[in-house]
């Protein structure tokens, strides 16, 4: 699976808990968005995260 930071945006609009939480990582780690983007799709795509899925069926779509 491969990053796309088109599909990273559309995931993150479609689920507010994404959105609240880069919006933390922005403000708590002092990241810009696409360094914030980048961190979610680590820690909540990949290696069978919660929205793998989600993130898969934006291809579908």
């Amino acid at each position: 699976m491969k990053y796309t930071k088109s599909k990273m945006e559309q995931l993150v609009s479609e689920h507010p808990e994404l959105k609240k939480r880069m919006k933390t990582l922005m403000k708590d780690m002092e990241l810009e968005k696409n360094f914030a983007l980048k961190a979610l799709y680590h820690s909540e795509v990949t290696d069978n995260g919660p929205y793998q899925k989600d993130y898969q069926d934006l291809d579908l779509q």
